[in-house]
């Protein structure tokens, strides 16, 4: 029998991803922020794209995503959503635009819907938001979950490392991914948490579990599209895969433009008018 239950021509939706989980097929995510990766990803097959906001890192040389508005959100995920046709797009919700106050996390979230045509927002964190995602959620608006590590909690953690090593961690991750879960969110990210960890939860849950640096056991997978593609040379963390080496594929031919512009060797007579 097929593991794939998911047809290439046909639209991924929220009920597509619980129908992957529930036949054992994993479920491929990546990251984009522009209209020609969304759609060269998409034709690959792709099925979530994550509007993320590492677009702040990406796109903008950020070296945190704190600096990303919400304006600059929906502008990424509205190029992705034109390139993308088949893959769920997901748009993260920039630090800021939830935190504190469910009402403000209910306008952010209409409008990446109405103005990106995104079809989920993604949220970082369990109990401390819980009225945020609750309100979104009232709304109609799909919502992923990310536990673990959270980004944008960066200042209050003060570094970038393993999260849920310790038990009362631990139990912390385990009571708000069910809490996800109860109170009706489509999916959850873990961030580099133990696989051992993210192997137990991703079993106790009957939503979708995405793993980037939480090891095999998740139902998917998920990665930043440039780091994947080696156009990001400066980072080399444990659970990056490069899968090309597009960096030095991009060095080279610009290289060569200008050397062959400098030789007056571009453009030649078949080049011009």
């Amino acid at each position: 029998m097929s593991t794939n239950t998911v047809d290439n021509k046909k639209k991924v939706t929220t009920a597509s991803l619980a129908k992957m989980k529930a036949a054992g097929e994993k479920i491929a995510m990546i990251t984009a922020y522009d209209y020609t990766m969304a759609t060269l990803v998409d034709q690959a097959g792709i099925d979530m794209i994550l509007v993320g906001d590492s677009a702040a890192n990406v796109m903008a040389g950020y070296s945190t995503t704190l600096p990303i508005t919400l304006d600059q959100m929906i502008y990424h995920a509205s190029c992705v959503k034109r390139g993308a046709e088949r893959a769920l797009v997901v748009c993260d919700m920039p630090f800021g635009s939830y935190q504190g106050n469910s009402d403000v996390a209910l306008a952010s979230a209409v409008r990446i819907l109405k103005e990106s045509g995104a079809e989920a927002v993604k949220l970082e964190g369990g109990a401390e938001i819980r009225e945020s995602i609750e309100k979104i959620l009232s709304a109609g608006i799909p919502v992923m979950g990310h536990l673990g590590l959270t980004p944008q909690s960066i200042n209050k953690f003060g570094t970038y490392g393993v999260r849920a090593k310790d038990d009362a961690e631990v139990e912390r991750l385990i009571s708000d991914a069910l809490m996800l879960q109860e109170i009706g969110c489509f999916a959850i990210v873990f961030e580099k948490i133990p696989a051992a960890l993210a192997t137990r939860v991703s079993e106790m849950l009957s939503i979708p579990t995405i793993g980037i640096g939480a090891g095999s056991g998740t139902d998917g997978q998920v990665l930043v599209l440039q780091d994947m593609l080696g156009m990001n040379k400066g980072f080399a963390p444990k659970f990056l895969r490069r899968y090309a080496d597009v960096g030095t594929v991009i060095e080279q031919a610009v290289g060569k433009y200008i050397s062959d512009v400098k030789a007056v060797d571009f453009p030649n007579e078949n080049e011009q008018y």
